[in-house]
């Protein structure tokens, strides 16, 4: 039997002058009452996202709004249904914002968006709000000294440039590994970026940097492998292991190969619709991975995926 078809659901991401974001408290009576949620509702039948959108608000908080630009399309599964929340910026609006169906408002400045208990569909739109939409993977550096001077040097430009997430990953075998590992973390942190370290979970706790866990690492660890201060991550390639990233309390995982790379040209990439099938069974934020570049963004982000990760494509030439 094929799974049911999921609700098209439309939310808005509402700042005001002060870039702060309204969120709105699912009253008692409804599924998940309690929780946090971006504004908006069920697009019904033959609506487009944008009327919907513009209909729930008047109807929900009493003010008349332009839809803006897409920022997420979320899949997601609940154990009673299936859900694809497609949500919008909204920055200018017509009436007072107000709980016309009895539901409690709060503007939230943007950092403190997390600290809200949300339905699962809606902690990858935070993300998306809130971090950056690509992740750099660095390629190893060249065995000599001018090489690993030009990683270091290539890490510099990529953080100029805007990086804001990279990992560092370096083979065990690797020259001066920890060194490197130190000075690259050092410039990241310089920059106000987030370095992980790939696998090295000791040496990530010793260095003040996020470590980025391999897909093998997660089903033997029994939890959170570093404080919540420090970031966590995880590569994951199937459900199953996606699984295992949420129950650890990832911070996010990066999901693939969504296609073919030119390194690993014997794996069938997943496809975008596979991608949105596993991406709909956690509510992790997840990065979309393989053969994938900066203009792949805005589909990335049609299936839920908070961005791309990449070698290649994101490492100054």
């Amino acid at each position: 039997m094929s799974p049911p078809r999921p609700v098209e659901v439309v939310a808005a991401a509402i700042t005001d002058a002060r870039g702060r974001v309204l969120l709105a408290r699912r009253t008692v009576g409804r599924d998940l009452a309690g929780l946090w949620e971006f504004p908006g509702g069920k697009i019904e039948a033959g609506e487009t996202a944008e009327a919907a959108l513009v209909r729930e608000l008047r109807e929900e908080l009493g003010i008349q709004v332009q839809p803006g630009s897409h920022i997420i399309t979320v899949p997601q599964a609940y154990p009673a249904k299936r859900l694809r929340l497609d949500v919008r910026r909204v920055s200018a609006w017509k009436g007072v914002p107000k709980g016309h169906e009895g539901q409690a408002l709060a503007w939230v400045p943007p950092h403190k968006l997390a600290d809200y208990a949300m339905p699962p569909a809606d902690v990858p739109v935070v993300a998306a709000l809130t971090r950056p939409d690509r992740y750099l993977v660095t390629p190893a550096p060249e065995d000599s000294d001018e090489g690993r001077a030009a990683w270091l040097s290539a890490i510099r430009r990529a953080l100029q440039a805007g990086i804001q997430r990279l990992h560092l990953r370096l083979p065990p075998a690797c020259d001066r590994r920890e060194a490197m590992l130190r000075e690259g973390v050092a410039l990241a942190h310089a920059a106000g970026a987030q370095a992980f370290i790939g696998g090295d979970i000791d040496l990530a706790r010793a260095l003040g940097a996020g470590v980025h866990l391999r897909a093998r690492q997660l089903a033997g660890l029994r939890e959170r492998p570093l404080p919540p201060a420090l970031p966590v991550a995880a590569s994951c390639h199937d459900e199953a292991e996606l699984g295992y990233a949420q129950r650890l309390g990832c911070d996010f995982a990066v999901l693939g190969p969504v296609q073919r790379t030119p390194t690993h040209p014997e794996a069938v990439g997943l496809g975008w619709s596979r991608f949105a099938a596993m991406r709909e069974t956690v509510s992790l934020p997840i990065y979309a991975i393989g053969g994938l570049a900066p203009a792949d963004i805005p589909v990335a982000r049609r299936h839920g995926a908070q961005g791309i990760a990449a070698i290649r494509a994101l490492w100054p030439a």
